[in-house]
C-alpha cells in the first residue's frame, strides 16, 4: 500500500526545487493536473523558488500550445474525445520545446491565442545554460513526452467537480479517461484536492 506524507505548496515546491537544481543544464519539469488543479500556479512556486536559489527558471502554460478553434472544436464544444486528443498541440510542444532546447538552445513561451484564436506571435526565447522550463497542464504525462521530472497532481471526482466551473465539466472524463488508458509513473505524485493540507505518495 502506498504511504502518504503532508505537505502543502511550499514545501513541495522547494522539494521539486532542490531536486532540479542538483540536475547541471537545461531542464524541463512537467507539472500534469486538470485546470481545477491549478498547475500553473503551482509552477510559478515552483520557479519563484528556483529563482531564489539562482537557477534561471519559466513556466509554460498547455493552455499557449492549443489547436486552433476549427481543430478543436470540429466536433462541438463540449466533445470530451477531441479535449483529449485535439485540444492541446502536444507535437509542437515536443518540437518547440523538448526538442528545440537542447538542440538549438532556443524555445517558444507560446503557440497559439486560445482565447483570441490567433496565433500567439511570441519570440523565440534563447535558453540559459541553466535554464528549467516548467510545463504545466492536463495530460501532459503518458505521451511518450521526454520530461526531466514529473509532477502529477491528483485530484478526487468531487474535488474536480467542485473545482471546475460547470460549463467546463464536461472536459473531466477526458482527464480521467486519459490517465487511466495510457498510466505513466510521474516523479511525485500528490493529492490535491486541498492544497493547504495535500499530501504527497511515497
Amino acid at each position: 500500500m502506498p504511504t502518504f506524507t503532508p505537505t502543502s505548496p511550499t514545501a513541495l515546491a522547494r522539494l521539486v526545487a532542490d531536486r532540479l537544481v542538483e540536475l547541471p543544464g537545461r531542464r524541463v519539469l512537467a507539472i500534469d493536473g486538470a485546470d481545477a488543479a491549478a498547475p500553473v500556479e503551482l509552477g510559478r512556486r515552483i520557479v519563484e523558488t528556483l529563482t531564489e536559489q539562482g537557477r534561471s527558471a519559466a513556466v509554460v502554460s498547455v493552455h499557449d500550445f492549443v489547436r486552433p478553434a476549427s481543430l478543436r472544436m470540429e466536433y462541438g464544444r463540449d466533445d470530451e474525445w477531441s479535449y483529449r486528443t485535439a485540444w492541446f498541440d502536444y507535437d509542437a510542444l515536443r518540437r518547440e520545446i523538448l526538442d528545440a532546447m537542447p538542440e538549438n538552445g532556443r524555445w517558444l513561451p507560446a503557440l497559439w491565442d486560445e482565447q483570441r484564436d490567433r496565433s500567439a506571435r511570441a519570440a523565440i526565447r534563447t535558453a540559459q545554460a541553466d535554464l528549467v522550463l516548467v510545463l504545466a497542464g492536463p495530460m501532459l504525462l503518458g505521451r511518450g513526452l521526454d520530461f526531466d521530472l514529473t509532477v502529477r497532481l491528483e485530484l478526487s471526482e468531487q474535488a474536480a467537480l467542485r473545482l471546475t466551473p460547470a460549463d467546463q465539466q464536461w472536459t473531466l472524463p477526458a482527464v480521467r479517461d486519459h490517465t487511466v488508458d495510457s498510466p505513466e509513473e510521474a516523479t511525485w505524485t500528490v493529492r490535491w484536492d486541498h492544497p493547504d493540507r495535500a499530501a504527497l505518495r511515497g
